[in-house]
């Protein structure tokens, strides 16, 4: 490939859906944003995910997330720009392209009445795998469903179902494996063991590229983050990078008698009570410091007992980015 530590390389994406037609067989009004020329789901996307992370792809509801995917394997068609996965064009390599990627939908999809072990064999014919390479013992332990080798699938319970959906996609050993709101309707001790399974496929050398809701998951799991927001990429940067640009901070001061007024700044963007003598300041670090707000609040009389600090997390950049993006 072009570009050998590159797993992925989107360029100028576009996808627009064709218009929906009314009765008469004319264009209708269609959906929100949809008029004539039909919806703009991707509007000139470009990035690359590196190999061997864990790559997150976030945005709201809508934000042109599944299309992106879909069109990486194969089920949607772009309007224009290209993708090359591990270095094969979809278009002029899509045979390839498709043997290097292994997608994990949001929906449960596999036959019930087979076993788990059943399922892997099936889908390894699909792909073409000689019966002598296939690797469904290995990959049943290596999703820890060994002991539930020859159960009926639609015995297993949820966690156990979206485990063997990672096994199932990776039945051909694809370098790049996708995950499609993996811990979506699961609870918190199946998202930490779905966690643990990603992570450890990564050590083994898969590139993942994450999609979620779950703005902790992506902080935790992901080594660089790319938001898109109403088919557009917004930002690109490694996870720590990106936590950190956000402009607020959070002071939290126990002082040494009850609050009457508050002190105010115009760098404080929210100043209030957390208790009677505890006072919660959320000020714009890039207009003053800590120090600052410290000596703000004792030029008012008041004697600092205690300071603590929030630091910014994903979940703060997230609504900062779509919102300045909604506001534009």
């Amino acid at each position: 490939m072009s570009d050998s530590s590159v797993a992925i390389a989107i360029r100028d994406l576009v996808k627009r859906y064709a218009p929906v037609k009314g009765k008469g067989g004319r264009a209708g009004q269609g959906g929100a944003g949809q008029g004539a020329e039909g919806k703009l789901a991707l509007g000139g996307v470009s990035f690359d995910v590196p190999q061997g992370q864990i790559f997150g792809l976030l945005g709201p509801n809508g934000a042109g997330k599944s299309t992106l995917i879909n069109i990486m394997a194969g089920l949607v068609m772009k309007t224009s720009g290209t993708v090359e996965i591990w270095g094969h064009d979809i278009d002029r390599d899509s045979r390839n392209a498709k043997a290097s990627i292994g997608i994990v939908p949001q929906e449960i999809v596999f036959d019930p009445f087979f076993t788990p072990f059943e399922v892997l064999e099936n889908q390894g014919g699909l792909w073409g795998v000689p019966k002598a390479l296939r690797r469904s013992e290995e990959l049943l332990k290596a999703v820890h469903l060994a002991d539930k080798r020859n159960a009926y699938s639609r015995s297993l319970s949820g966690g156990m179902k979206r485990r063997l959906l990672i096994a199932k996609a990776m039945v051909h050993s694809p370098p790049i494996l996708v995950l499609d709101e993996p811990t979506a309707g699961v609870d918190v001790e199946l998202r930490r063991q779905l966690w643990e399974l990603v992570s450890e496929l990564n050590h083994q050398g898969v590139t993942v590229v994450l999609t979620t809701h779950y703005l902790e998951e992506a902080e935790e799991l992901c080594d660089r983050i790319a938001i898109i927001n109403h088919g557009q990429l917004i930002t690109n940067r490694p996870t720590r990078e990106l936590v950190e640009m956000t402009r607020e901070k959070i002071l939290l001061l126990t002082l040494d008698r009850d609050i009457g007024d508050l002190p105010s700044h115009p760098a404080f963007v929210k100043c209030r009570k957390a208790g009677e003598r505890v006072l919660e300041i959320t000020y714009d670090k890039d207009r003053v410091t800590a120090g600052e707000v410290l000596g703000q609040v004792q030029a008012q009389g008041f004697v600092i007992v205690d300071v603590s600090t929030q630091e910014p997390d994903l979940e703060d950049v997230f609504v900062q980015l779509t919102s300045d993006r909604e506001a534009a």
